[in-house]
């Protein structure tokens, strides 16, 4: 029997709650990219062609504006009951989403969905926490980037066979039974977290507030794919969110309990650190959406078979990810790696901008395996330098909003790098076509909306396309260019992804600056209990985190949270 933060729990148990917890993210991950394959499928049958990108918008707002919340919570509360919770939503949504009959009861069980996700990824790291020292977590947490790696590998192939095989509802169903597993374990095995403390009330109106800032900047980020920044759905909805984040800062300011405490922010680890994974992001998001397109466009792959095309990247990102966990466990060391991990990123982003139609396959499998190792150590090392610059007793919050801050910041660079894609393609269609030898007139067809472009996809046969989309006066003189015209597109689509991931490259110099410059190399705490540093001590302050001194009946001061023995969430 070993003590792990104040809880008495045994080796074999510790491993059993880590497999949960595992199959619990594994879950999560999953539902991400095992749907993907299947909405064609679901739209069709439930005749929601105009609200599809609903069944994933949905998923993301409620899953992102929850985990936050759900991380406070369980500091005051605990993680297993938040755990079960946000399993057990998450399971009830998956059932309901499998039953669905009209698109918009799909669409609701997706959000149901979402509210259970919220908990389970930020809590995962959280618990992780719990059962493992500092210096200890490094080996264990590049096993949930080898979980997304996973999920991204198997989830197309799955969600496609089920579809093809059974029905798309079984990509739903497929949840229940490993879920029911993963819950079992955690009601079993993860010790219920009493606190002897007096209540404490839960900010419902931080809580909101905080939703009615997020939720507008998410939708016009999502909008952003589609519109211009100056549409009222677009920059209006960030507008609306912006405000509303200013009164969220005000009412955090004044919150006896808030649920993004902003004294974490004068912690230098934790700021820097989520300034880093938000840049980090910008690239991580960019090539996961436009390299599988480049593939299906250009390359004529199957939306599942380009899947498999990403697994360099996936291979870069595993062996990474879990390298330097080991590594930081082994010499307790972290700031060169994440420095090293976030140039050598931007080096794999910056190749991949000489993306054109001619590229050979083994030139962006190589690119593709430079820019997963630079991933790689962001999804492992980030979570261990944040949970051992911070107290035990916020150890959750602060995990949670690191992933908030990594979501939002994919959000916003897909958003950015969708406006470079735009602009770069419409300028470049004419400059590709000419180049390919098509003559002018025709193009002026294309540029004059005689040939509707609306009607080409540019996955699948793109000859067919063009042709279906060009009047029938035209349709003599097109034929014959065919090849021609097929060949501009391709070059002019290649160099417009290309241009949207030097968002990318952008934000991983700068990450690379902040790291650098702001993120303290602290020493990796060995034992339970222990003060995580003094700049972090800091960031408990009466005056910015709560009214209650620390001697106060809530316990909470750094001496008594801190104080060896204790029983810790």
């Amino acid at each position: 029997m070993t003590t792990q933060g104040g809880i008495h729990i045994d080796s074999r148990a510790r491993f059993e709650i880590l497999g949960a917890i595992l199959l619990a993210m594994f879950l999560s991950a999953l539902d991400q990219t095992i749907v993907g394959t299947a909405l064609p499928r679901i739209v069709s049958d439930l005749k929601g062609n105009d609200l599809y990108v609903w069944v994933v918008t949905i998923y993301l707002l409620t899953s992102t504006v929850t985990g936050p919340i759900y991380g406070k919570i369980s500091d005051l509360y605990g993680r297993r009951p938040m755990m079960m919770l946000g399993v057990g939503l998450f399971l009830v949504g998956s059932v309901l989403s499998g039953v669905s009959q009209e698109m918009w009861q799909l669409i609701a069980a997706r959000g149901f969905q979402g509210l259970g996700a919220g908990a389970i990824f930020p809590i995962s790291l959280a618990v992780i926490g719990d059962l493992f020292t500092p210096r200890e977590r490094g080996k264990y947490q590049g096993l949930f980037g080898a979980v997304f790696g996973i999920s991204a590998l198997i989830g197309p192939f799955l969600g496609g066979f089920l579809t093809d095989n059974l029905s798309w509802h079984w990509v739903f169903f497929v949840n229940v039974p490993v879920g029911l597993v993963s819950l079992y374990i955690i009601w079993r095995l993860l010790p219920p977290i009493r606190h002897p403390e007096a209540v404490r009330s839960i900010d419902y109106l931080g809580s909101a507030v905080f939703a009615l800032a997020i939720v507008p900047i998410l939708i016009g980020l999502t909008n952003k794919q589609t519109g211009a920044w100056t549409d009222p759905f677009v920059g209006g909805l960030i507008l609306l969110g912006l405000a509303f984040s200013a009164a969220f800062v005000w009412v955090e300011s004044r919150a006896s309990e808030p649920i993004v405490p902003l004294g974490l922010f004068r912690n230098r680890t934790f700021s820097a650190s989520v300034i880093a994974v938000f840049l980090a992001a910008f690239g991580f998001f960019g090539a996961i959406i436009f390299v599988p397109r480049w593939f299906q466009v250009v390359y004529g792959s199957s939306a599942t078979e380009s899947g498999y095309q990403m697994f360099p990247l996936l291979i870069g990102l595993l062996s990474s990810s879990i390298a330097s966990g080991y590594f930081i466990s082994r010499t307790g060391k972290y700031k060169w790696l994440v420095v090293a991990s976030m140039a050598v990123l931007s080096v794999g982003l910056l190749l991949m901008t000489n993306l054109r139609a001619e590229t050979e396959l083994p030139a962006i499998w190589l690119w593709m395996i430079i820019a997963g190792v630079g991933l790689g150590p962001t999804m492992a090392a980030f979570t261990i330098v944040v949970q051992n610059a911070v107290p035990t007793h916020q150890l959750g919050v602060a995990t949670s909003d690191l992933t908030f801050f990594r979501q939002v910041g994919g959000t916003v660079g897909l958003a950015i790098a969708g406006t470079l894609f735009n602009n770069a393609l419409t300028a470049e269609i004419p400059k590709q076509l000419a180049a390919s030898g098509v003559p002018q007139p025709l193009i002026d067809q294309f540029g004059s909306g005689r040939i509707d472009n609306g009607q080409i996809s540019a996955v699948g046969d793109l000859g067919a396309q063009i042709m279906a989309s060009t009047p029938a006066p035209f349709r003599a003189t097109v034929e014959p260019l065919i090849p021609n015209i097929v060949a501009g597109f391709h070059e002019a689509f290649s160099v417009a992804i290309a241009n949207a991931l030097w968002i990318g490259v952008g934000a991983g110099m700068v990450a690379v600056l902040v790291v650098l410059f702001f993120l303290p190399e602290l020493p990796l705490r060995q034992h339970f209990g222990e003060s995580p540093s003094s700049e972090a001590l800091a960031a408990l302050e009466p005056s910015l985190e709560s009214p209650a001194p620390a001697t106060s009946q809530r316990g909470r001061g750094p001496a008594a949270e801190l104080r060896p023995g204790r029983e810790q969430s």
